[in-house]
C-alpha cells in the first residue's frame, strides 16, 4: 500500500514562509500529476496547485505569485514553497498523486499563519 508522507507544515507569522513536501512510500509510476490541496473549517477542500509530468502548472488565484509547486527528478516527491503567507491561507494542506487509474492522497499537514 502506498502511502503518501506529508511534511513541512506549522506556525508561521503573516508574510512568513513554509516549504511542504510529499513523498511517496514506494515508487509509483507513470504518474500524470502532482497537486496540492488545502481544506479551512468549514470549507470545501479546494486545488492550491499542481504540476503535470510535463512540467505544466497551475495554480489558484489566491496562490499566484507567492506559491510555487516543483518536483523531483524522479516524480515522487512534491514541494510547494508557500511565501507572504495570510492568515486566510490557514488550512490543512493536501497532496494528491494521480496516474492513469489511481489517485494517492496525503494525510494533511497543518498550516497555521497567526501573529
Amino acid at each position: 500500500q502506498v502511502q503518501l508522507v506529508e511534511s513541512g507544515g506549522g506556525l508561521v507569522q503573516p508574510g512568513g514562509s513554509l516549504r511542504l513536501s510529499c513523498t511517496a512510500s514506494a515508487w509509483i509510476i507513470s504518474i500524470n500529476r502532482m497537486g496540492w490541496y488545502r481544506q479551512a473549517p468549514g470549507k470545501e477542500r479546494e486545488l492550491v496547485a499542481d504540476i503535470t509530468s510535463s512540467g505544466f502548472t497551475y495554480y489558484a488565484d489566491s496562490a499566484k505569485g507567492r506559491f510555487a509547486i516543483s518536483s523531483d527528478n524522479a516524480g515522487n516527491t512534491v514541494y510547494l514553497e508557500m511565501n507572504s503567507l495570510k492568515p486566510e491561507d490557514t488550512a490543512v494542506y493536501y497532496c494528491e498523486l494521480s496516474t492513469s487509474n489511481t489517485n494517492y492522497w496525503g494525510q494533511g499537514t497543518q498550516v497555521t499563519v497567526s501573529s
